[in-house]
């Protein structure tokens, strides 16, 4: 009995970590490069949305508040470090949504970070542009 005590302990000991291993979760610093609107800060935040989620694929909504434009609102899919991202302005007269995806990886320093590439197919005749984020 002992013995299946110890195996089930380590079992565990290796299985827990890896179902939590991959939260991309938690408050980001941005610097993005927008086709149309050149250089600009902003602060994602990504919440796991735990009841549609597991081990292999994660749920997260998504939230992007840049300075002068207003709160993008969306939200994410991710397998491991990668994720598609669906993100949009509350205002929704200039058209400003899209899709990006994202490369999540672990920085010089040991902080999450991630790139992202982005396409908004009707804000002013379409554009891309790309954010590099670290979390805090």
């Amino acid at each position: 009995m002992q013995k299946i005590k110890w195996l089930i302990f380590i079992l565990c000991s290796f299985y827990l970590p890896m179902a939590y291993a991959n939260d991309l979760s938690g408050i980001y610093d941005c610097k993005g490069l927008d086709f149309h609107e050149g250089e600009y800060t902003g602060v994602v935040t990504m919440q796991l949305e735990k009841n549609h989620s597991n081990d292999h694929y994660q749920s997260y909504i998504f939230t992007l508040e840049v300075p002068g434009f207003g709160i993008y609102k969306g939200f994410a899919a991710a397998q491991g470090m990668t994720a598609g991202i669906y993100f949009a302005l509350d205002d929704k007269a200039n058209q400003d949504y899209g899709v990006g995806i994202a490369k999540f990886y672990k920085n010089k320093v040991g902080k999450m970070a991630f790139n992202k590439f982005y396409y908004e197919p009707n804000y002013k005749g379409g554009n891309t542009g790309t954010e590099d984020c670290t979390i805090r």
